[in-house]
């Protein structure tokens, strides 16, 4: 089957078939290793991108610029503070300026009506940095990398996502999930669950690509016997600091710990995050909750963050080699 996916834009993972998925994984795999015998092909020369960062980031940046940078193209990164990004212009007006001079543009804010609006209006490809309700770009690293650890192939794997699975990570984990087949588990309260319509959506997707869900508030229940376990923070950016004490009080039998990854019955279950983690108190956020809850860990203890069955470094790095094959996909 041939794909082409160029001059696409990623908004969601929602809006890709699973072969265009698959295709995306594949050529990551490709790019990866060529990056890695340093042989890589320039596919974005002479091409220039935004990078427009409402929320800041770690990951999402520094893998977007070294992408860019390695496939011979360039960036410019505009934030809050360095343009007039929702000062005195309004994101509209910022899309139909930064279309005009760029190939593309990456966005990581808030909402999702906000990057699907600069989609529309740039007439540019236009790629989901995140939103509140949406994470492509890490779900694809993470496929990646569940499949890099694993001699399964994805639709043989099982992983269990648990925490607060209302927003960007857990609905999109359970999107990227039931497209390439997999057995996803969502582990949380029911009040944190994914939306409702949400699920009715991927469980009538299932029925085609094979992919069983299971939405569990028991968490030993929903892990065993699972090859990946994954959580995130508990508590979102954007979110007001007033709610740490009931999602503490709600997540806290939800942590991944020793005994929780003993529970899988899996010796070779694998720990997953899409970082930052809140696993000791070396931050400056973790030290400011640790004295106002009296707790050292929280999503996840220290020992199992720092133990050979976490391999969130490698997701880290695969976000860098998935976004350049979006990049080079819907660009090059």
């Amino acid at each position: 089957m041939s794909i082409n996916l160029r001059n696409r834009s990623l908004l969601d993972l929602e809006d890709f078939e699973p072969s265009e998925l698959r295709f995306l994984l594949d050529l990551a795999t490709e790019l990866k290793r060529n990056k890695y015998a340093g042989n890589e092909y320039q596919r974005l020369k002479g091409k220039n991108i935004a990078l427009v960062f409402e929320k800041t980031s770690t990951r999402t940046r520094c893998a977007f610029e070294v992408a860019v940078h390695d496939q011979g193209g360039s960036v410019t990164y505009l934030d809050q503070v360095g343009s007039q990004l929702g000062h005195k212009e309004s994101i509209k007006d910022t899309a139909r300026v930064l279309g005009r001079m760029y190939d593309g543009i990456e966005y990581r804010g808030y909402h999702q009506s906000v990057v699907e609006e600069i989609a529309r209006l740039s007439h540019v490809p236009v790629w989901n940095g995140l939103t509140d309700e949406s994470h492509p770009t890490q779900v694809l690293a993470d496929l990646l990398t569940m499949e890099e650890s694993s001699e399964k192939a994805l639709h043989r794997i099982s992983f269990c996502y648990l925490g607060d699975a209302r927003f960007n990570m857990g609905c999109s984990l359970l999107i990227g999930g039931v497209k390439m087949g997999m057995d996803v588990r969502i582990a949380a309260p029911e009040s944190l669950q994914p939306p409702m319509e949400l699920v009715r959506r991927m469980r009538a997707l299932a029925t085609r690509t094979g992919a069983t869900i299971t939405i569990e508030s028991d968490p030993i229940k929903a892990v065993k016997d699972a090859d990946y376990v994954y959580t995130d923070v508990w508590v979102s950016m954007g979110e007001p600091a007033d709610v740490w004490k009931t999602r503490i009080d709600m997540l806290l039998p939800y942590q991944i710990n020793a005994d929780l990854m003993r529970s899988t019955g899996n010796p070779d279950c694998k720990f997953m995050h899409c970082l930052p983690a809140l696993h000791n108190l070396e931050t400056e956020v973790g030290r400011t909750l640790g004295k106002q809850f009296n707790m050292t860990e929280f999503e996840v203890t220290d020992e199992v963050f720092e133990s050979g069955a976490s391999i969130v470094f490698t997701q880290a790095e695969n976000r860098m080699h998935t976004i350049k094959a979006v990049l080079v996909a819907t660009l090059g």
